[in-house]
Order: C-alpha cells, then sequence, then structure tokens
C-alpha cells in the first residue's frame, strides 16, 4: 500500500492536472496555478507549485494555510478520514484500491469532476460530534472565562478529530472543539476544529491546532441568531474566543465569528441589518477585516461601529479584567438605545 508520502509524489507529478480537476476555477500563471481557496473559489491568493522542486507544494496567502496535493485533496473535497483522502487520490491516480469502493457520484472516472462539495463533508463531522456541556472543550472554554458555551448550538465537541501533520504527513487524532459555519440562511457551510490536549491542558501542541474545512467565505459561527426574523443589531468579529466573550457579557445580542479578518472583510449581513458592531483584534490583520467590513456595511446602508478591548482582544478582557469592566467598556461604545438592550443594568 503507498504511504501518503507517496500518494502526494504519485499527484506533484502532474500538479497541473490536479489542479484542474480540483480547483477548476482556478488558472495556470507562469509555473503557478492561481485560484481564490481550497472551496475553488476564484480569486488568486491560493498559489500552487506546478514544476521544480517543490512541485505540488501550496500556500493560501489570505488564510496561512499550506500542504502538499494530497492536502489539497483532502480539503476541496471535505473529506475527514485520511482513508477516503488516500482512497479519493488513488482513484484519481487510477491505481488499484486496496478494497472496495464505496459507490461514488456519477462523472467520477470519465474525465469529469468529482461533486464532492465541501460543505457535505463538514455536515458529516458535525453530525459525529456530540454535545458540548460538561466535555473537555467545555472545559477548555470555562478556563478562558467562557462559562455558558454549551448553550450554543453551533459548539460541539468530538472525542477523537482526524488530525494530519502538514509537513511529515503523519495522521492521528485529538479531542477537538467542533464549531459550524452557517450562511445567512442557517445553513451548515463548514466547521472550524480547534484541537486540545486529552489531558484538558488547553490547545493540542501541533502547529497549527486550528482549522477549517469548508466554505467559510461570507460566512461564520453563529450566536443568538434568531431564525426567519430580520437581525436589525450584531456583532461580528475574528475568532470564536473573541465573540463568546462579548456574548458572555452580552448574551442576548446576536453575533458572528468570521474566524480570520479576511473572512470577517467578506461577512454576509443578515436581513434587516441596521448595525453592525465590528470587533477585531488590535493587529493589523485586524484593522483590515474592519476597513473592509465597514466600507461594504456603508454601501450596503448599514451603519458600521467598531469595538475595541482594552487589552489585546476581548477573551483578555474577560480574563484579566474581568466581566464587569468588560461591560462597563462596551458601554462606553454601544448606542444608548443597544446598551440599554443588550447589556445588564
Amino acid at each position: 500500500m503507498l504511504s501518503a508520502s507517496d500518494l502526494a509524489g504519485r499527484l506533484a507529478q502532474d500538479a497541473e492536472a490536479v489542479c484542474r480537476h480540483y480547483l477548476s476555477a482556478g488558472r495556470r500563471a507562469g509555473n503557478y496555478w492561481l485560484v481564490g481557496d481550497v472551496a475553488n473559489n476564484t480569486g488568486r491568493s491560493l498559489y500552487v507549485h506546478l514544476i521544480g522542486p517543490r512541485a505540488g507544494r501550496w500556500t493560501d496567502a489570505a488564510t496561512g494555510q499550506f500542504g502538499d496535493l494530497l492536502d489539497l485533496v483532502r480539503e476541496t473535497c471535505g473529506l475527514v478520514d485520511f482513508r477516503d483522502v488516500a482512497e479519493e487520490a488513488r482513484h484519481f491516480l487510477s491505481l488499484p484500491q486496496p478494497e472496495p469502493m464505496s459507490s461514488r457520484k456519477s462523472g467520477a472516472g470519465d474525465g469529469q469532476p468529482v461533486e464532492r462539495p465541501a460543505a457535505e463533508r463538514a455536515r458529516r463531522l458535525f453530525r459525529m460530534t456530540q454535545p458540548l456541556a460538561g466535555t473537555l472543550a467545555d472545559g477548555y472554554l470555562r478556563e478562558r472565562g467562557i462559562l455558558r458555551a454549551s448553550t450554543h448550538p453551533a459548539l460541539r465537541f468530538h472525542p477523537s478529530c482526524y488530525y494530519r501533520d502538514l509537513v511529515t504527513g503523519r495522521a492521528t487524532s485529538y479531542p477537538a472543539l467542533i464549531a459550524a459555519v452557517t450562511d445567512p440562511e442557517g445553513q451548515i457551510t463548514g466547521v472550524h476544529r480547534t484541537w486540545l490536549e486529552p489531558d484538558g491542558a488547553g490547545k493540542a501542541k501541533l502547529d497549527d491546532p486550528r482549522r477549517a474545512l469548508g466554505g467559510l467565505l461570507g460566512n461564520g459561527v453563529r450566536f443568538r441568531f434568531p431564525v426567519d426574523a430580520p437581525v436589525p443589531v450584531l456583532a461580528a468579529g475574528e475568532g470564536l474566543e473573541t465573540m463568546l466573550s462579548l456574548s458572555h457579557v452580552m448574551p442576548g445580542m446576536p453575533m458572528a465569528a468570521a474566524l480570520t479578518a479576511n473572512h470577517l472583510a467578506a461577512f454576509r449581513f443578515p436581513p434587516g441589518c441596521m448595525r453592525i458592531y465590528i470587533a477585531a483584534d488590535a493587529d493589523a490583520a485586524g484593522r483590515h477585516g474592519i476597513e473592509g467590513l465597514s466600507r461594504r456595511a456603508q454601501e450596503c446602508g448599514v451603519l458600521p461601529l467598531a469595538l475595541s478591548p482594552e487589552l489585546g482582544d476581548f477573551n483578555e478582557d474577560l480574563r484579566w479584567l474581568g466581566p464587569d469592566r468588560l461591560t462597563a467598556s462596551l458601554r462606553a461604545q454601544l448606542t444608548p438605545e443597544d446598551a440599554m438592550a443588550y447589556l445588564p443594568a
């Protein structure tokens, strides 16, 4: 049986054919294949080396994701288990399968792209999770001052979530906090995974203990969003813990975590939105997210208002300054009517 590195090497021998098959929205530019992201959106932020010693290696400059072509197959097809990734790679390479293959969608094997939306794989992973309350992930968030995370349906726990090291190719598993990414209609388009140490000592000691799967662009992890109703006021920001910290002291306000600054800038406004509070980390990427979303909000007739932490981010404010100090700081930044509606008296 071929190893992961062997499969990646076979794919790299014809990297352009792999890109044309799995990243059909992209195009060749010199020695690179350019596309928007692993979800096969148009754009130029993800580039794949097509020739030379780095053939098959890819990087998404917007998200920091990188890997080889086996990783690309996993992400574009939304696969979770390494067995499924290897099966897909063998199918593309027309290699013998080690065991009978499960049924595939029509078009596979006749030169047509395999229709395997990442969102479907993300939904499958989410279905494999369990409620958050009392789990290792719940304990991780409680250590960070977030005490009511289990009340959010978007957050779940997976006791043994697949993880593959993008450098060594080694596959293993860790417990993980799983967050559902949804679109404005509430449909799951992706998931965000935070791998944790099994002994409860925080995030797993990995190079990248947080990864997203599926469609993030324009979407987010949503908290307290009403179903089939206008959302006149909401808060949006980058990280899960940032927005959960704000939700801890403003439990009635709808909130969304876009997960990166670039995705924050592209966040889609819900129906009826009149004001959006934009919370971002105090760094250059965070400022980029605020500026991009603010411009789009103004173009759409939505009033953008920035929320600034006193320390590095709102989770630091919650943990080190306390909920009362965080509440007081937010009261000074919200409009009077929103402060009255969403903050404790």
